[in-house]
């Protein structure tokens, strides 16, 4: 994930919107008791944290497979490791 991005992700003041969503309330008390126990001041935070983390893995998974993706597309259209790997060293350091 990019600097910019992640910056973004972290700054509390970011623009929220209410959601509606349907959980068993087993689900919900589970929530309630394992929250202050990792630290949450309640079930919502630690909600949005689950939903948060699990967001960034697809994310990084799913941009993973396209980047391995467009190399192999790239090796198979003759473009060099080392080409490859310059522009990628490129795009990673900015």
């Amino acid at each position: 994930m990019k600097v910019e991005i992640l910056k973004k992700r972290l700054d509390k003041k970011r623009p929220r919107t209410t959601v509606t969503i349907r959980i068993p309330e087993d689900v919900v008390e589970d929530l309630k008791r394992i929250a202050p126990l990792l630290g949450f001041s309640g079930y919502q935070p630690l909600l949005r944290t689950y939903i948060g983390h699990g967001l960034r893995a697809d994310l990084e998974r799913l941009e993973n497979n396209t980047m391995t993706a467009l190399i192999v597309s790239l090796k198979r259209r003759g473009v060099s490791e080392d080409v490859i790997h310059e522009a990628l060293t490129e795009v990673i350091n900015g």
